[in-house]
């Protein structure tokens, strides 16, 4: 895939754009103003493999609260902003690495440059947030509705806004919950700006739906090479967000490293547990952070030439599994034991690449 090129924008530690790596982002769910909670949870996310959170400023306690959040975070930490620009100016001045706000709520021009011009002096850039459901009446009157022109031209119009108070520091997201119009407004979008696209699927639903609609949505976008940090919103925990943006990026090749564990669907041959042993695998050597791929496939006689691919693998037989690697089978193992066997013969190839790294 072609990747779009866009500006470079610094968030804290990490860059967006241009040829810098996808970024994974979420949100906290916590009490922003629950210091100790938001902070452990952050280190959750950053342990999971989150490059920068997002935290919500409903008042000034909360703003006031980044000050010793911001210092402590081992990531980037966001301020979500709406309607009142003294909550964005506290935040900066407390630490946000960025600000989320959307321009035409803010309060006017007057408190967006001064929300612009305190954004520029601690260089904290600003993310420019439109939706589907934020969408001024203007726009939707010109064009018809709720669709990929309206939402666009409606991003534009508040991307000029802090064009006008000299700022450039931008980063834009135009999301919809329908994973469809997300696809043809950030394909529009990423033809008329140079902006960095922060790109997820709203409001995207409960773990199972929003998955799917945000693998969609987001998979979609990325295999055009369009998106430079990336978000997955599902109703639950933060940390499955992380979890399913990393999968996504793995699949499309955009993110190394960490075990991929492939496993067969299972079919009328599968004389084995196969469903059982692949969820115990999964939990059981998710924290690989090494590149290894691991095979859990339910056939002994297709099963290691399907998988030939994998570093290590195993495959049922009728009461024991072929430990294979690279399609070339090593030893017949016990049902009972093939896990274990299979993590004996993982730490042993992981030991082995070590010199060599």
């Amino acid at each position: 895939m072609q990747r779009k090129k866009t500006n470079v924008v610094r968030v804290g530690a990490v860059l967006i754009g241009g040829d810098n790596p996808i970024s994974i982002q979420s949100m906290n769910n916590t009490d922003t103003r629950d210091v100790i909670k938001t902070l452990q949870q952050i280190n959750i996310l950053a342990k999971a493999g989150c490059d920068i959170t997002r935290v919500a400023i409903p008042d000034m306690e909360a703003a006031q609260a980044l000050k010793y959040i911001c210092k402590k975070s081992p990531i980037p930490v966001v301020a979500d902003i709406h309607f009142d620009y003294r909550l964005a100016l506290e935040s900066i001045r407390n630490g946000a690495a960025k600000i989320r706000i959307n321009p035409g709520n803010i309060g006017g021009s007057d408190r967006l440059r001064q929300v612009a011009d305190a954004a520029r002096n601690a260089m904290v850039p600003i993310r420019v947030g439109v939706n589907s459901g934020s969408i001024h009446k203007s726009f939707i009157e010109k064009y018809g509705g709720v669709n990929e022109n309206s939402m666009v031209f409606s991003a534009i119009d508040s991307i000029k806004q802090l064009e006008e108070c000299g700022f450039d520091q931008i980063v834009v997201s135009i999301k919809a919950s329908d994973p469809l119009l997300t696809i043809k407004t950030y394909r529009l979008l990423s033809t008329l700006i140079p902006y960095p696209l922060h790109v997820g699927v709203t409001e995207a639903g409960t773990p199972k739906e929003g998955i799917v609609r945000s693998s969609v949505g987001i998979g979609t976008l990325l295999a055009e090479g369009i998106g430079d940090t990336i978000r997955v919103s599902l109703t639950g925990d933060p940390v499955m967000e992380v979890d399913c943006a990393i999968d996504i990026l793995k699949s499309l090749h955009l993110r190394k490293g960490g075990i991929e564990i492939i496993s067969c669907p299972t079919c009328g041959r599968t004389c084995v547990d196969l469903i059982h042993l692949a969820e115990q695998a999964h939990e059981r050597f998710k924290h690989i952070q090494e590149p290894i791929k691991i095979a859990i496939m339910g056939c002994a006689v297709n099963g290691p030439g399907e998988a030939r691919e994998a570093d290590l693998g195993i495959a049922g037989g009728i009461g024991e599994y072929l430990l294979f690697s690279k399609g070339e089978i090593l030893r017949k193992i016990p049902e009972p034991r093939a896990l274990e066997e299979l993590s004996i013969e993982i730490e042993k190839l992981l030991k082995e690449r070590k010199p060599s790294k």
